[in-house]
This record gives structure tokens, sequence and C-alpha cells, in this order.
């Protein structure tokens, strides 16, 4: 599939939605719930001041990976199901004779989403994924880096239902890493539970809801 076709799939061109194309659910509540809700909690006086998902990133990593290779090319797949987008193969930077690493060789997997993928993924994750993790008493809200940007660590891949059970090779996490516009964490926690993160101690937002 070229990438011009691509585009008119997910109804983006040049990065824009395309006239006609159904805007994303999470999208949608962004523009028309979110942003609101964060302008006035804030007083941003420029709406461009107002937060928001810049990409989020999956990354698996494979200790095994060095001596299977299927195993890599398993994770791979199962990514690029999880996200809708081909996943590209991480590999060692340099030699680590103790792990008997190979500069070169693969390590890992990763994705990174933008744009409408980044949004499709998001709502499937909040909506359908996360509540399904074992025990799930809320999502921690120390994850936070610092610098506006989000992770969460993923202990069983199987939580996306995309997955298909019968033809996982193992059971292995990941960390989905959330990257905002802002540079402050409380910012950026305001903006992930306008999206319906379903934090620890707090009433999850519906996506959906009309701003009150």
């Amino acid at each position: 599939m070229t990438a011009r076709r691509a585009a008119r799939k997910n109804g983006t061109r040049g990065g824009k939605r395309m006239p006609g194309a159904i805007e994303p659910r999470l999208l949608t509540h962004y523009r028309e719930v979110a942003r609101p809700v964060l302008r006035e909690q804030f007083g941003f006086p420029n709406p461009h001041q107002i937060p928001q998902v810049v990409k989020v990133t999956l990354n698996v990593g494979v200790g095994e990976g060095s001596r299977d290779r299927k195993l890599v090319e398993s994770v791979a797949g199962e990514l690029a199901v999880i996200s809708g987008q081909k996943a590209v193969i991480t590999r060692a930077r340099r030699s680590i004779s103790n792990f008997r690493l190979r500069e070169g060789m693969a390590v890992g997997a990763t994705v990174t989403l933008r744009r409408r993928g980044m949004w499709e993924f998001l709502d499937r994750f909040v909506s359908v994924a996360v509540p399904r993790i074992r025990d799930f008493r809320g999502l921690n809200t120390r994850s936070f880096d610092g610098r506006g940007n989000y992770t969460v660590g993923i202990r069983e891949q199987i939580i996306f239902p995309e997955v298909d059970y019968d033809k996982v090779r193992q059971i292995h996490g990941m960390d989905v890493t959330v990257v905002t516009s802002t540079d402050k964490d409380d910012q950026a926690y305001a903006l992930l539970r306008q999206l319906g993160f379903p934090f620890r101690g707090e009433i999850p937002v519906i996506i959906g809801a009309q701003a009150s």
C-alpha cells in the first residue's frame, strides 16, 4: 500500500483530516470537552498554551532477542497489530560481553504514533485495554517524568484484545509513553485525566460526556 493510499484509508492527507473523514472519537472529545476545561482550570490567555498530546511511543525490550530472532519478530508483529503501524526493530548500540550482546543485535521493538493513529490507539488503550489489567486499581500518578510526559508499564501484552493469545510466543511487558506539549506535570496530569485515563484515587472522565 502506498503512502497516499494509506493516508486516504486513515482519512488524512499531509497530517490533516480529509473532508468527509470521520474524526477519532477521542480527538473530538479533546477539542470539544477537554480543551475548554483545561483552559478554564489553568486560566490560559492564549489557546495555543493549552496542553495536547504530541505523540505516543510503545516500546518492548526483549532480553532473549540476541539469541532468538523469531521472538523479536513476534514482538514486532504484536506491536504492529496493537498499534496499527509497522514496528521498528531496536538494536544494541554497543557490545556487552557479560550479556553475550554484540553491537547491532536485535533487542526489542518500538512504535511511535502521531496524529490520527495516536488518538485511535489512546482511545482503545484507555477504554478497552487498561480495564483488562489484572487486579487493576488505577494508573500510578507518580509516573510522570518531571517534563510533562507519562509512562505506563504494562506487564502483559495480552491486555490488548488485538493480540491472538494462541499465537503468543512469550508473555512480555511494554512501556507506553505519552509525550505532551507541556513541560509541567500538573498540566499533563490534568490533560490525561480529561482524556479518560483512570488514575488511582480519581473518578475517570467519561469520554463523550459534555463539559459541565
